[in-house]
């Protein structure tokens, strides 16, 4: 199967899962850190193939497995604190836009990845649209944003969701770089495997914040309420589980860079799923639909087209 069939679809499935996650994150459980700890140890459920196909990749590939663990539980921490600080858009962008840019020169030195110029300028239009979106200015007197207000529904941005995001798009890049190098010497799966072992292990510090677990003791008491958050945050993290699947055997199929480029799908997605939800159920998802916001999102997803079609010349 191709990489680019199997990459779009896992970025499809990643933005109503990053959708889902804002939600979560800012409405159901308010703390990031929780979240990471529910989404890492929920993840390391696959380890129950373990007995068929995790095999021992020998002790400094063992080491580096549960390295890049860490590493993915601090970008799934800096995605959630991003996504509860600011409009789901913007955090996402923020982090796909700035995860090519850190893995491009990261591929380049440590895989020796070699790129054409169309696929350089590909590259950078993408890396452009998001940008666009990603630093996109807030509009205070839009007719959406007086109707928000009215409503006490006006959306809170901070500048920590950018510090948060670019954070995040720094592990990210060091991840997908580091996992290709890590599939390339091992079996996939038992890679694969190896890793998520790795993320729940990371997470297990968060237990040290008597604070944290207080956050994720709440979520299992025995309320109505609580059993509906608790199915919803299940379901997301199996829809985002199979995305993060794809993603991965996408990123083992082709080049890391150009895999994670073509994020930029994902990013339209997020900027249509997220103003229908923003007009049909603010309390649910507020994002900024002034019409000069849109009109520049909707600049943003010419570019990744663009960049797209350039990809493959």
């Amino acid at each position: 199967m191709s990489w680019f069939i199997v990459a779009l679809t896992a970025y499809f499935l990643l933005a109503i899962t990053n959708l889902i996650d804002k939600f979560l994150v800012e409405k159901v459980l308010g703390s990031a850190r929780a979240y990471t700890f529910i989404a890492c140890i929920m993840g390391a459920s696959v380890l129950i193939i373990a007995p068929w196909f995790l095999s021992w990749p020998g002790f400094n590939f063992f080491l580096f497995n549960i390295f890049l663990g860490f590493v993915f539980a601090a970008a799934l921490l800096f995605l959630y604190a991003s996504l509860r600080r600011g409009e789901a858009s913007r955090a996402v962008v923020i982090i796909g836009g700035s995860t090519p840019v850190f893995s491009l020169p990261l591929s380049y030195l440590i895989l020796g990845d070699n790129f054409s110029s169309s696929q350089l300028l590909a590259m950078g239009l993408l890396i452009l649209g998001v940008t666009v979106v990603a630093f996109l200015p807030k509009l205070k007197l839009g007719f959406w944003d007086k109707v928000l207000s009215s409503l006490n529904l006006k959306q809170k941005y901070s500048s920590h969701s950018i510090f948060f995001a670019l954070a995040s798009g720094f592990m990210y890049a060091l991840y997908f770089v580091g996992s290709k190098m890590a599939y390339g010497e091992q079996d996939f799966l038992s890679a694969f495997l190896w890793i998520r072992l790795g993320a729940a292990l990371a997470v297990i510090f968060i237990l040290l914040s008597p604070r944290a677990r207080r956050e994720i003791k709440s979520l299992f008491e025995r309320k109505p309420s609580r059993k509906r958050n608790q199915s919803l945050i299940i379901g997301n993290q199996i829809l985002g589980s199979l995305g993060f699947v794809l993603q991965n055997y996408a990123i083992y199929l082709g080049p890391v860079a150009l895999v994670n480029a073509l994020q930029g799908v994902q990013y339209a997605w997020i900027i249509v799923l997220g103003l229908i939800v923003s007009l049909l159920a603010p309390k649910i998802l507020k994002e900024d639909i002034s019409w000069r916001a849109l009109s520049q999102k909707a600049f943003a997803i010419l570019l990744i087209s663009a960049g797209i079609y350039f990809l493959f010349l």
